[in-house]
């Protein structure tokens, strides 16, 4: 696929085209109170996987609703101070998979945590444990339209507090260090990173790779790939319900979280990535608000983007905050 969003330049300046709920922050506010109204319950369980350099926990924590959330969380086998933390957040039907495939980080001397994402963990990758027990309205087969039929029902309301409640489950940790905290993720897992960038304001930095869930009205008109496409497939069935879930997606805008990004940012785009569209990410990165920000081009990549290039940049751009 040749090029085929706006030329380079023009993403530059591009700014998106979702309107912020005047609400936002309350929303989100009242959100996280009603979260945090329930025992974090955060338990580490080591676990034996004959790995001789790190040591493994299997993690529980409550997140939205006080519902289980699993993850792992992976140091240094000899670690015996506070150590720089990870956080890290899965691409879309992914879920936590196994311990032996998440190693980048703790090589790197870092105590590294990736949550499941909830009902996720059945398309690619080694599976997931944390089952979302929140129905909903009828849907299109995915993630993207469970709920969308209000804010507060909204599939992203559950994942994006999991992944607030995370970064608080991780930093509860002896051998993390709450000061030194970065948050980083691929496509959903780099939506789910903007968001928590947003939402927790005292991250050491944020790391966005080719990042989903950004600029939603100029997504679902500009891509027919899926998951965008569950969208339009929905209001295809759905007729005139299309200023409805705009609405309700407004409230999990990257471009909206980013606005209130206050740590310092690497991101990620492709140019011809059809799944995240070069424009919906610099929408987000462009809002992004603290001064400190990067952005990472690979001029001829899908929705592959930088792979390891991006992780090996990741690395030297970490060394810099933690």
């Amino acid at each position: 696929m040749a090029l085929f969003d706006l030329p380079l330049d023009e993403l530059r300046a591009y700014r998106g085209a979702s309107t912020e709920p005047e609400d936002f922050d309350a929303f989100w506010a009242a959100t996280l109170q009603e979260a945090r109204e329930h025992d974090l319950a955060a338990r580490f369980e080591p676990v034996e996987t004959g790995l001789t350099e790190v040591r493994v926990y299997d993690v529980t924590f409550a997140g939205f609703g006080g519902h289980p959330v699993k993850g792992w969380l992976t140091v240094p086998a000899r670690a015996g101070k506070p150590l720089p933390l990870v956080v890290e957040f899965v691409g879309y039907g992914g879920g936590r998979g196994l311990p032996h495939q998440h190693l980048l980080w703790a090589a790197s001397g870092r105590a590294h945590f990736v949550m499941d994402t909830r009902g996720q963990g059945s398309a690619w990758g080694g599976g997931g444990a944390t089952p979302d027990p929140v129905g909903g309205a009828p849907a299109y087969p995915g993630f993207l339209t469970r709920g969308i039929d209000a804010p507060e029902n909204y599939y992203y309301r559950r994942v994006f507090t999991d992944a607030v409640r995370a970064v608080e489950a991780a930093r509860s940790h002896p051998l993390t260090d709450a000061t030194r905290t970065v948050a980083v993720g691929a496509s959903q897992g780099g939506g789910i990173t903007i968001a928590v960038g947003g939402l927790v304001p005292d991250l050491a930095g944020v790391a966005p790779d080719v990042p989903f869930l950004c600029d939603y009205p100029r997504a679902v008109t500009l891509t027919d790939r899926h998951p965008y496409r569950e969208i339009a497939l929905y209001l295809k069935t759905h007729r005139g319900r299309t200023g409805d879930v705009l609405r309700t997606l407004s409230y999990f805008d990257g471009v909206h979280f980013a606005s209130r990004g206050a740590a310092p940012a690497l991101f990620s785009a492709a140019l011809e990535d059809q799944t995240c569209p070069p424009s919906t990410v610099f929408a987000a990165y462009n809002a992004w608000a603290h001064d400190d920000k990067a952005i990472e081009v690979y001029d001829f990549n899908d929705h592959e983007g930088g792979g390891p290039f991006q992780e090996a940049a990741q690395l030297r751009w970490a060394a810099s905050y933690v």
